[in-house]
């Protein structure tokens, strides 16, 4: 009996001494680092910061078709956030989508990408949140859906049926190692399809990878921004952009043929700019050997018209006009703009892609082109629905569509102008189709421009963090 007693308390001390030297080895600095630069790729803070608020605590507005939901504190608070998850439950939260409590997370947390993300990177992100993060007392904001529709128990249903097992990412045999990092990168903790990808019936991404031509394909507009296609297509993929295009475009959020603007300014301010050259390389690698994908042609430059608008007075009756009196001083009579400050009008996939929201939405409140390390100047587009009309609007932006040879499908009425007005709302929360000019039926979004989780962007109200 007194050796069996022994022998139970050394094997108790033994768990404990391992049980501090696992704690101990998550401590360690250079496992935080490497924790925070994966945050980082994964873009946590910019979706689990409210606007103007502490980094990590929750609180963002995330529209849904059915009502709003906030984003959660995940600073390592015992109370409020997730500073009593073990290794195991953190693991389970982002590979799975399963809180502490068993309930299912809503699938605006982008588990069914993060579900590839490798042990070893899951341990390295644990341990930044718990030691490296500082704990902020915060309780989460409770969503803003009706009953019933607000039941979580009918979510573990569609993470059952959409969200894949867990399986870490492992590259093809053979594959080139710097396609398989970038494969990794955008496929898992980059979650690009999340916002870049149509989403079905149900809103489950209709592919989580390059398997099928939809993935990454284009998604619905996201606080009134489309996610455009980073496919091969031309028009209104990234047909035309070389690697190193993309990898500045991810780096600086500018390159001379594009700027960045909305949600996706929140991606290059809060996640892109911070990561590694080789790892933006990957990406790019990546993007461009993606399969070819149906191709809509070359964009080709047409002159007409900028020798209408070299010959066209300023005025508020026609396009041209509208123009000449309020865009041409910064974009260019030949729609070129001004490298790296005003993006080119001519030949912008923005301006073709099926949907315009994202065209009608930067004229009617502007857009601010955010600051970075590489690139520390913020310019900012005013917004004009204080000095134009929907009508006016609808006619300038359907004169950029088809100016200098863009090719947009369908024209822009005032009635879908008036959307964007102060006081309307979202209308990329607004749930089942209602564009009067059949965007939604020309859009790879089938059910509706709100068909989306779609989160409020930071660029613009407040500073990234």
């Amino acid at each position: 009996m007194k050796k069996a007693l022994i022998m139970a308390l050394g094997a108790t001390l033994s768990i404990g001494v391992a049980s501090h030297g696992i704690a101990q080895d998550l401590k360690d600095p250079a496992l935080i680092k490497q924790g925070a630069y994966l945050a980082r790729v994964a873009d946590c803070m910019a979706c689990h910061t409210a606007l103007h608020g502490q980094g990590y605590a929750g609180g963002l507005k995330i529209a849904t078709p059915i009502g709003s939901i906030y984003s959660t504190n995940i600073t390592p608070d015992d109370q409020t956030g997730i500073g009593s998850y073990s290794l195991d439950e953190f693991a389970a939260a982002v590979r799975k989508g399963i809180r502490k409590d068993g309930s299912t997370l809503y699938p605006a947390m982008p588990y069914t990408s993060f579900s590839r993300i490798t042990d070893a990177d899951i341990r390295a992100l644990y341990a930044y949140f718990q030691y490296g993060v500082p704990a902020v007392y915060k309780p989460n904001r409770s969503v803003n859906i009706v009953w019933p529709l607000s039941m979580r128990w009918p979510i573990s249903i569609w993470r059952m049926l959409y969200a894949p097992s867990p399986r870490p990412f492992q590259p093809q045999p053979g594959e080139d190692p710097v396609t398989a990092r970038g494969e990794y990168l955008v496929t898992g903790p980059g979650h690009c399809g999340a916002c870049h990808t149509p989403r079905g019936v149900v809103m489950e991404e209709r592919a989580l990878d390059a398997s099928d031509d939809s993935y990454l394909s284009g998604g619905a507009p996201i606080d009134n921004w489309v996610a455009p296609s980073l496919r091969s297509d031309r028009k209104e993929g990234l047909g035309e952009w070389s690697e190193e295009d993309i990898a500045q475009f991810l780096k600086t959020g500018r390159i001379d043929r594009a700027a960045v603007f909305g949600g996706m300014g929140d991606v290059v301010a809060w996640s892109t700019q911070h990561l590694h050259d080789d790892d933006l390389q990957a990406i790019a690698h990546y993007l461009k050997t993606l399969p070819k994908v149906q191709d809509q042609g070359a964009y080709i430059y047409k002159n007409e018209t900028k020798n209408e608008l070299d010959h066209t007075a300023a005025s508020m009756n026609t396009g041209a006009g509208i123009y000449v009196a309020q865009c041409a001083i910064c974009h260019k009579n030949d729609g070129q703009g001004v490298a790296r400050m005003f993006p080119p009008l001519a030949g912008n996939p923005v301006l073709q892609t099926h949907n315009p929201a994202s065209i009608v939405n930067v004229v009617v409140h502007g857009g601010v082109l955010p600051p970075t390390n590489w690139a520390p100047s913020a310019v900012a587009m005013p917004g004009y629905q204080n000095i134009l009309t929907p009508n006016q609007v609808a006619m300038v932006v359907d004169y950029v569509r088809h100016g200098w040879g863009n090719t947009a499908h369908g024209d822009v009425q005032a009635s879908d102008v008036r959307k964007f007005s102060k006081g309307a709302a979202d209308s990329s929360a607004s749930g089942w189709a209602t564009a009067s000019n059949g965007w939604s039926l020309l859009s790879p979004q089938p059910y509706g421009e709100g068909w989306t989780f779609s989160p409020e962007t930071h660029t613009g109200v407040d500073n990234a963090q």
